[in-house]
């Protein structure tokens, strides 16, 4: 059974939300400078508690209350790059013009229909990263396709909204965001359910990346472009995995998570076998702990408010431990929605006697609790508040594990392709309209003259015809950040010039990013740095050889120049004639080794005579006069 074959058969549905920001000049709706600070020297400071508020429909939305759970204080962090409608102490300005125009470039990329009107929604959020407690957001068109090799894809939303602030650390019971990044333009781009597998999502995001980086208007780097992934299969539910940052990781998050419900719906089964049960009742147990060497206990009992509570879990034994995904077993996950409430984590008796927790302590409580050996128990210790809620939260997930075996819920991606719980997925509550800011009319008059711009797939199969590059060449250039230096580059040399295209873009495609891989800061690399390296190789000055040496000594001395560089690591090309005498000694030398290999000598002895010279000497000029002198030798012979 083919991949498509078996995803098909588990009923798999799969789509994408992609969030990308915009490169304009100012942001969403205020003056303030489209750009991330360097420094998080904040020029003021101040605080947030967030709540959640009944919608005009008389509803609270159920991610916004389990969000609010936590009862932190938010922290912000402002500067001279930010303003009054950052601090949500002025009202917004009108929509960004110039982020609503590429936002609608983007659009007809995508094949769709703009809204007549734009009209900006306010989106409850309540974790912090928006001063105002929403997000506002803009419905901007519908109805588009992207194309792919397994079908087309739709495309149901595109949306203009403001990027959140960005979380930059936590103290105690705060947690603190800086406000340089908040309020960002940026597209939300929703697919369709049309995604077949795993590998179809990669492909699906691919395509719709080269899309937005065709407009030459979106911004790159790391956290610029951001893709959740909604999931389910046919016996489970939606999940929507939130911020998905890196590409190749998008294929291992579909696969761990219908691994996961998979795992769940097999659980639910074992359990409903056993007949099992949750007792809706929370213990405390806070006196059998009171000498206890646990660590953890003994620090939550320190605090005049800490407690400790159980909860039963009749016929659980040993399904608590049970894996779900690879390293995540369903204790991890029962844990996740208990830490909803604050708390650090809890034990399970799947697990102990652990933790300084000893095996007497488990008897009595199990004696306390009426548990048999095919009972589990769960305790959690903290301050009495968030000890009691995280119990509730227990309590509630394993009853609905019963119930339906994999519950809708929001979650977060981890690095390694797993997702771990965040909060139940969001209703229509958490939308109303937005009455600061006025609707934008969007005529088919204005729609129709926005101009498309040229793909860069369809740039790629230029490219390599225009420039004499090969098509993976073409694509890695094209794809680059550095397409305009390329550009700039290769207009300032001829055909038989020394530097070519397929030298320009190894160097900007290959050298620079391995140079990155080893650790070295390539970010004070400027325009003006190739512009003379190339130059330099041009007029013979230095050979092709000398790149990686150069580069590298400008990593680290980025205030130098290339001529510097270059004559500080003695790099400054060697006369011809030298070259000759080195080769016509090396050849003397080596007589017996070019009698027993012939020409085959060269490549060996090339290697000698590179390693000599250091950068210093063109290989081909190299290679054809050692070729030369051998030939001239084993004719003598």
């Amino acid at each position: 059974m083919t991949g498509n074959d078996y995803y098909k058969s588990l009923g798999l549905k799969c789509g994408l939300e992609i969030h990308q920001q915009l490169d304009s000049e100012t942001k969403l709706f205020c003056h303030c400078p489209n750009q991330i600070i360097d420094t998080k020297d904040a020029q003021i400071e101040f605080f947030r508690f967030l709540r959640p508020v009944v919608s005009e429909m008389g509803e609270i939305d159920k991610a916004a209350i389990e969000q609010s759970k936590l009862n932190r204080k938010y922290c912000y962090k402002g500067y001279d790059t930010t303003c009054l409608v950052e601090y949500d102490e002025e009202p917004p300005s009108e929509v960004n013009p110039e982020a609503l125009e590429i936002s609608l470039v983007i659009a007809k990329l995508l094949q769709m229909r703009p809204a007549d009107q734009v009209h900006v929604m306010r989106k409850i959020v309540l974790d912090g990263s928006n001063t105002t407690g929403f997000q506002r957001t803009a419905f901007l068109a519908g109805g588009g396709i992207v194309e792919t090799s397994s079908g087309d894809v739709g495309i149901d939303v595109l949306c203009l909204e403001e990027e959140a602030a960005q979380k930059v650390g936590e103290r105690s019971e705060s947690i603190v965001y800086s406000l340089d990044r908040l309020g960002i333009p940026l597209v939300e781009i929703g697919t369709a359910p049309d995604i077949i597998s795993p590998s179809h999502a990669k492909e699906t995001a691919q395509q719709i990346g080269m899309l937005l980086r065709s407009t030459g208007c979106v911004k790159r780097g790391l956290g610029t472009i951001r893709q959740d992934v909604n999931i389910s299969i046919e016996k489970g539910v939606r999940v929507e995995i939130k911020g998905v940052q890196a590409l190749d990781m998008i294929e291992t998050i579909v696969e761990r998570e219908v691994e996961r419900q998979l795992n769940l719906l097999k659980i639910q089964n074992a359990l409903l076998n056993r007949k099992a049960t949750v007792v809706e009742e929370i213990f405390d147990v806070t006196d059998i702990f009171s000498r206890t060497t646990s660590k953890v206990i003994k620090k939550a009992l320190k605090n005049n408010h800490g407690k400790v509570y159980g909860v039963k879990l009749v016929g659980f034994s040993g399904i608590i431990g049970e894996e779900i995904q690879p390293g995540r077993r369903f204790g991890t996950e029962i844990s996740d929605h208990a830490k909803t409430s604050g708390v650090g984590g809890l034990f399970h008796t799947d697990e102990l006697p652990k933790y300084g927790i000893t095996q007497n302590e488990l008897d009595i409580m199990r004696k306390k609790l009426e548990a048999n050996e095919n009972d589990a128990l769960i305790i959690v210790a903290d301050d009495h508040n968030k000890a009691y809620s995280a119990m509730d939260s227990v309590i509630k997930f394993t009853k609905q594990t019963l119930e339906y075996g994999v519950i809708e819920s929001t979650r977060r991606a981890l690095p390694d392709g797993n997702s771990s719980y965040m909060r139940p997925l969001p209703g229509a509550a958490r939308m109303y309209p937005e009455t600061d800011v006025p609707p934008v009319k969007v005529s088919m008059q204005y729609f129709n003259s926005i101009k498309v711009p040229e793909l860069l797939s369809e740039k790629a199969i230029r490219y390599a015809h225009e420039f004499d590059l090969n098509e993976e060449l073409a694509k890695h250039i094209v794809y680059s950040k550095d397409l305009d230096l390329f550009n700039l580059l290769i207009k300032r040399y001829d055909s038989e010039s020394r530097v070519t295209s397929t030298l320009v873009v190894r160097t900007l495609t290959a050298i620079v990013p391995e140079l990155r891989r080893e650790g070295l800061d390539t970010t004070g690399l400027k325009d003006n740095h190739f512009v003379q390296l190339f130059d330099m190789i041009a007029e013979g000055t230095i050979a092709k050889e000398a790149i990686d040496h150069v580069l590298r000594y400008l990593c680290k001395n980025p205030e130098k120049t290339t001529e510097d560089a270059a004559s500080d690591l003695s790099l400054i090309g060697v006369g011809k004639v030298e070259i000759e005498e080195f080769i016509v000694q090396l050849v003397e030398e080596k007589q017996d080794f070019i009698n027993e290999k012939g020409m085959g000598a060269v490549g060996p002895l090339m290697g000698i005579v590179m390693k000599e010279f250091r950068g210093k000497v063109d290989g081909q000029v190299v290679n054809n006069t050692l070729a030369q002198k051998i030939k001239e030798y084993l004719s003598e012979e």
